[in-house]
């Protein structure tokens, strides 16, 4: 009886023995085997897939064969390792154990999407809406159900999100996208409001954004930036009119065709800071870091006026005599491409749109301009 159970045990323990050599020869060739694939191609992993579907998938599809003993490897060998959403690169030669490999580390295929510094919310959606890999989600919404969807109801969403270059992978909703571009310009922000100096003339790390995308739309010279908000910030704190050309164009909306006008000057939008003293209610545009930075640190000086070369550079005047002098030197020499930025506005001044106007009306540029025809003066960062 002894003899048979001993027998018996044998036998058991060299079927097992054979059981076990099988499956891990098995297993092995199954993780060594090569993708069927003949060129680069993606392997798009949904979101809530399990690799165990994955594998079944995968076998339907041609790609691999023995996803059974593929399943029982991951459940003994890699318990815990998470499928990430997202798609994975497959590559002529490349294992199951390779591709095993890739999804170990989380080696998902990112894309990106830059939001430009200077672009209006409009430009982003149209973008966002572009983007074939990001899941759309906001079609047809006003920018007001955008902002509830995001979860911040009541706040414009003019400026409020930060250009940068933004890496993603396919199904991210444009929800998700905007989420993260909200919170870091409130990131940027409020760090660069917290080092700001102490006299200032904002109520509120708002109005900084504001005047910090004033900044942004007439600077086309990074290292003039803190001139520019110089000389806003000076006319803000003697009661001057900023008189900015990109705060009519913002207000004109989608009727600005290229051009403004003398009627565009003296039309009475709430952007309009030829017309109305101190800042426009909200940004006119996304702001990078510099331009806020700029605007909580003007560079200090003198300058009222400035007026652009016609190369985004600008020449900066102290008084109104000088002003004008040097707009009648780059308005002489104008060019096709030239771009003027602010200059003080009368009946009988140049072209010269842009510029904050002064106080003394009488003391105008001696040219006259017809009341329709007065050129675009485009700022220097559009």
């Amino acid at each position: 009886m002894r003899r048979k159970f001993l027998v018996l045990l044998e036998t058991g323990l060299i079927l097992a023995g054979l059981v076990l050599g099988f499956s891990a020869w098995k297993v092995n060739s199954a993780l060594e085997q090569t993708l069927h694939v003949n060129q680069e191609q993606l392997l798009d992993v949904p979101t809530g897939t399990n690799p165990n579907r994955m594998f079944y998938r995968m076998e339907s599809q041609g790609l691999l064969a023995d996803a059974f003993w593929l399943r029982l490897y991951w459940r003994f060998n890699m318990t815990g390792v998470p499928l990430h959403t997202g798609e994975y690169r497959m590559t002529p030669g490349m294992t199951v154990r390779e591709l095993f490999e890739v999804w170990r580390r989380g080696d998902v295929v990112q894309y990106s999407l830059t939001l430009v510094e200077g672009w209006n919310f409009r430009q982003v959606r149209a973008a966002l809406a572009k983007h074939e890999k990001i899941k759309q989600t906001l079609d047809g919404l006003s920018d007001a159900e955008v902002m509830d969807k995001l979860g911040h109801p009541g706040v414009f969403p003019e400026g409020r999100f930060f250009p940068d270059t933004y890496r993603f992978v396919r199904g991210m909703s444009d929800v998700e996208f905007l989420q993260q571009a909200y919170a870091r310009l409130d990131e940027v922000l409020a760090k660069e409001w917290a080092e700001r100096p102490a006299d200032l003339p904002y109520r509120d790390p708002y109005q900084a954004l504001i005047m910090a995308s004033l900044v942004e739309k007439e600077t086309g010279v990074p290292q003039e930036r803190g001139q520019i908000a110089g000389v806003f910030v000076r006319r803000m704190r003697i009661g001057m009119l900023l008189q900015t050309d990109p705060t009519v164009i913002y207000g004109m909306g989608e009727r600005y065709n290229g051009k403004i006008t003398r009627a565009d000057l003296r039309e009475p939008t709430p952007y309009n800071t030829y017309t109305n003293a101190g800042l426009p209610p909200t940004p006119i545009a996304m702001v990078g870091r510099e331009a806020i930075h700029a605007a909580l640190n003007p560079t200090p000086g003198t300058s009222l006026y400035f007026v652009a070369r016609g190369d985004g550079s600008h020449i900066f005047s102290d008084d109104l005599d000088a002003h004008n002098s040097a707009v009648r030197e780059y308005q002489i020499k104008r060019r096709a491409d030239y771009r003027s930025s602010p200059a003080p506005m009368t009946e009988t001044e140049p072209e010269s749109e842009a510029e904050p106007q002064t106080p003394e009306p009488t003391e105008a540029s001696p040219e006259p301009v017809p009341e329709e025809s007065a050129p675009a003066t485009e700022s220097s960062s559009q």
